[in-house]
């Protein structure tokens, strides 16, 4: 092996032993990026993700609700149920089984899913259907939705009794009575 030979062995080597430590930065770097990204996924772009999937969701003051992801908005989620439909707002959200890993970025929703939980509720009052309003402390009010205001609801309870339930004690609204 002529010196030429040797010297070429030893840039080849010291060009791989470069090349590694190139992939391994290079490595260290996408995790972090990757990292980086992630801390920009929601909830509700997870959630958005599950649509039409079948997911349980711990609500804060109701416990497991199990059904069917239907449709995400800005702030809450419809769940249809075996016997009852439920809006539920995410922020009374504790845990959420079933959805899959990948999400949905919000620029790519359809326009229904900007629309807020009061769009929801107002449909609810609409209908004129029965429902129970569960809130984050675990208390209850059935009766029927009246009229949605910018941080309330209105319920008629027993007897046409009229109770406002701040919009954010809300955490879900149960659209038929269970069983």
């Amino acid at each position: 092996m002529t010196w030429e030979d040797r010297l070429f062995d030893v840039l080849d080597d010291l060009e791989q032993q470069a090349e590694a430590l190139y992939d391994a930065e290079r490595s260290l770097e996408l995790a972090d990026r990757a990292r980086a990204a992630y801390a920009e996924v929601s909830l509700a772009s997870r959630l958005m993700a599950a649509t039409g999937t079948s997911v349980r969701l711990d609500v804060r003051g109701v416990g497991p609700v199990t059904g069917d992801l239907e449709r995400v908005g800005t702030g809450w989620v419809l769940l249809r149920g075996p016997a009852q439909d439920w809006v539920l707002r995410t922020a009374a959200l504790t845990a959420a089984h079933g959805l899959p890993e990948r999400s949905v970025p919000e620029v790519a929703w359809p326009a229904t899913a900007r629309l807020a939980v009061g769009s929801a509720l107002r449909r609810l009052a609409d209908s004129g259907e029965r429902c129970v309003l569960h809130l984050v402390d675990g208390s209850r009010h059935d009766g029927v939705l009246q009229r949605v205001g910018a941080d309330f609801v209105e319920v008629a309870g027993a007897g046409r009794q009229l109770v406002l339930v701040a919009t954010d004690q809300l955490a879900a609204v149960q659209s038929r009575d269970e069983g």
